[in-house]
């Protein structure tokens, strides 16, 4: 499974190979639920516990390690869209290369720009 493209745009059976890659034990469980519930990544990266019962995962040490894999692929997701966000800065020649260490913090590449902007506004 190609691990490049957003969680949020995979179909329902990429949803289902990356149950099988990293919860080999729960795909039969989850199978139906998630083919008649239609659950693509966008889907996928909203469930909570409760879903997870819906969809047969009673158990809550299973829920937790299943939860937890989510959360790295939603913070994965905002990473990638941050960087994106921060890509398109690269190329303005005001911003010193510096500000993108710090893909994770949107809020310093914004106040980067200020600071730049307020800089060249005294000049």
């Amino acid at each position: 499974m190609s691990q490049s493209q957003q969680t949020s745009s995979w179909s329902v059976e990429e949803v289902l190979e990356w149950i099988q890659e990293q919860h080999p034990g729960h795909i039969e469980t989850l199978y139906k639920g998630i083919m008649k519930h239609d659950i693509s990544g966008r889907a996928l990266l909203r469930l909570k516990e409760h879903h997870l019962k819906l969809l047969g995962v009673e158990d809550n040490e299973q829920q937790q390690e299943i939860l937890q894999d989510l959360l790295l692929l939603r913070v994965q997701e905002e990473i990638n869209e941050l960087n994106d966000i921060c890509s398109g800065w690269q190329n303005d020649r005001r911003i010193p290369s510096r500000v993108f260490l710090f893909p994770v913090y949107p809020f310093i590449c914004a106040k980067e720009i200020e600071r730049i902007d307020g800089n060249n506004k005294r000049r």
